[in-house]
């Protein structure tokens, strides 16, 4: 940070209608294509990322690689998936990913990386629990303060296909937003971190739990509401690739919106930016025209 950067924070009034629709906010296409100005420019922080959303963030990044290593050597016990409440090598999988006297998945990529089934449980569940743990205090806490709602409502003019075909060709672009209109989440991202929040991981959650040999005596009605504990296995699958797909599309957008900048700002909150003279006042507030420019 240099001498002359600035702290810059939205006001509760503002934060609490981050999420409303403006016409800096939807932008306009004709103008979002006009150039900045090559005039001065000075930087500024915003704000960008609460302490809650921030620890939320890292201990599920921990949880979820630890968790997806150690299944894939869970799953290179028995590398086939199967639906309904069986199966073994004598019946029909859907997804054969390597001979049974084979290992579908290279030690690299496994924890630990020497084949053990009983480690890789142990791994898998531990972080299990901090998952489930961070989930169901970041939810509560979420919903009672109405952060969830804020980030991640979808406005009807965002539901338009008009405005959701306009972001994907502003994402295959590379076009991404800046300065303080980087704190609202667009209707892909809210379509995103919405379907990860409230499917994938209640959904992996579940499916773990149903695969789990006590719960299965104790609520047998969750193996059938999967339709048995294979098909509990299989959708545990699909939800874990769901996972790291959105983990790969997340770090590339991450490292072409400014990776030094992005990560910094989950690990300390504050988003640097630049704004342009001439185009207006920073904030979110501030004009369509106004244009501000990420610095690493």
């Amino acid at each position: 940070m240099t001498g002359a950067e600035k702290p810059w924070s939205a006001p509760d009034a503002e934060l609490a209608n981050a999420d409303e629709p403006t016409a800096a906010g939807m932008g306009d296409l004709a103008d979002a294509l006009t150039p900045p100005s090559p005039m001065a420019s000075k930087p500024h922080r915003i704000y960008r990322h609460r302490v809650s959303t921030r620890l939320w963030h890292w201990t599920n990044a921990i949880a979820l690689i630890v968790m997806l290593m150690s299944g894939l050597m869970i799953l290179n016990a028995h590398p086939r998936l199967y639906w309904g409440h069986y199966g073994s090598e004598h019946d029909t999988a859907w997804l054969v990913l390597a001979a049974l006297e084979d290992t579908a998945f290279p030690g690299w990529m496994t924890i630990p990386s020497n084949y053990s089934l009983a480690d890789a449980r142990l791994w898998h569940f531990a972080f299990a629990w901090l998952l489930v743990l961070a989930f169901t205090g970041y939810l509560i806490w979420g919903l009672v303060r109405g952060h969830i709602r804020r980030r991640l409502h979808i406005t009807r003019t965002e539901w338009s296909p008009r405005h959701i075909l306009h972001d994907i060709a502003e994402h295959a672009r590379l076009r991404f937003p800046t300065g303080p209109a980087a704190i609202n989440y667009n209707v892909l991202q809210k379509l995103a971190y919405g379907g990860v929040l409230f499917v994938l991981l209640p959904t992996i959650i579940l499916t773990g739990l149903a695969m789990s040999p006590a719960l299965d005596a104790a609520w047998p009605w969750l193996v059938d509401l999967f339709g048995g504990r294979q098909s509990a296995r299989s959708i545990h699958f699909v939800c874990a690739a769901g996972f790291a797909a959105f983990i790969v599309v997340h770090l590339l957008l991450v490292v072409l919106a400014g990776p030094i900048n992005e990560i910094r700002s989950m690990i300390t909150g504050w988003l640097h930016v630049r704004e342009v003279k001439g185009h207006g006042a920073e904030g979110p507030g501030a004009g369509p025209r106004a244009r501000e420019e990420q610095t690493a």
